[in-house]
């Protein structure tokens, strides 16, 4: 059986490739200026949220979380992982994979824009 320290660091490893497939929605012209324009940001879930914006926003959100949760199944059936905890731990990397200026949630659930330094991530978030 597998400990929970050797689950989250085998997800952590792939939710490092999922992560670098997320930032290629960044080719999505749309979301790249939503992104910039600090409308949107990366959650601790995973999943992408609303800081700001009208309906437009909210259904390409929507339609890019639809996406990710698509690819979270898939992979946390693979890693013997719930979705839930595959999610979250893809969420912690692509918290910091954060570019300085963009936004992104805080544990206390505040939306944050990071600067130079590390961002304020979870404390179950793999190293």
């Amino acid at each position: 059986m597998m400990t929970r320290g050797l689950k989250m660091a085998l997800m952590a490893a792939a939710a490092a490739g999922l992560a670098a497939q997320a930032g290629a929605q960044a080719r999505d012209p749309a979301y790249a200026a939503a992104r910039s324009a600090g409308q949107v940001g990366e959650m601790p879930s995973g999943y992408l949220g609303v800081v700001s914006g009208g309906a437009d926003i909210k259904r390409m959100v929507d339609d890019l979380n639809i996406k990710r949760k698509a690819i979270y199944a898939e992979r946390a059936q693979a890693q013997h992982a719930t979705l839930d905890e595959y999610a979250f731990t893809t969420g912690c990397k692509l918290i910091l994979q954060t570019q300085a200026g963009e936004k992104y949630q805080a544990p206390d659930g505040s939306w944050q824009t990071r600067g130079g330094g590390a961002p304020l991530r979870d404390s179950r978030c793999p190293a």
